[in-house]
């Protein structure tokens, strides 16, 4: 259980901040830049849940699901797996998760009316939010992979797994709150030359 008592410590005055493994990165390491957009990602989920509010429950309880997810993504990220015993099991992003995430998308694609363009950010007010979150959950992936690609660093492969299908979600649930994909705004190539 995480107890927060204090939310200052001074600890990272220092320009650091620690792992869940008790080592300090500076706050600008590529391990603390990945997990702190996975939390920007998920704030941004929040936003899209206010914009929900009052319609769309499912598509809600989602939301609220992956929202808990992306703390564990956090968790995963904030704790390498350096091969040293810790005192406590760390929290890892497991393929159950990923698939859960996939069976989601799959139910609200069903209803989608296809693509006949790229779908432009926007529709209503929800929609936008949730392209807003996908492309910050994008961002995310980059580091991520980034990082899993760095000497000396571990990601785990469901982690990687498990943002990539956030962000196809969000397209899709974007799509879905834009009336199934009828109130998309398509991209027009070479509309306004």
């Amino acid at each position: 259980m995480v107890v927060l008592n204090k939310i200052y410590t001074r600890t990272g005055d220092d320009g650091t901040t620690g792992l869940g493994s008790g080592e300090r990165r500076a706050k600008h390491d590529l391990r603390v830049a990945a997990y702190g957009t996975v939390d920007e990602a998920n704030a941004c989920i929040g936003m899209a849940r206010v914009a929900l509010a009052g319609g769309h429950s499912d598509m809600d309880a989602m939301l609220s699901r992956i929202q808990n997810d992306l703390f564990d993504l956090g968790a995963d990220l904030a704790t390498p797996d350096t091969g040293e015993k810790l005192e406590y099991e760390p929290l890892r992003i497991v393929a159950s998760q990923v698939a859960r995430v996939e069976a989601d998308i799959d139910v609200m694609t069903r209803k989608l009316k296809p693509l006949r363009s790229f779908v432009l950010p926007g529709g209503n007010a929800a929609a936008a939010a949730l392209h807003l979150a996908r492309t910050v959950a994008r961002r995310a992936e980059r580091m991520i992979v980034e990082l899993s690609q760095k000497p000396g660093e571990t990601v785990g492969a469901d982690a990687i797994r498990y943002i990539n299908r956030v962000s196809d979600f969000l397209f899709v649930a974007a799509r879905a709150v834009n009336d199934n994909g009828e109130a998309d705004v398509l991209w027009v190539p070479g509309e306004n030359r």
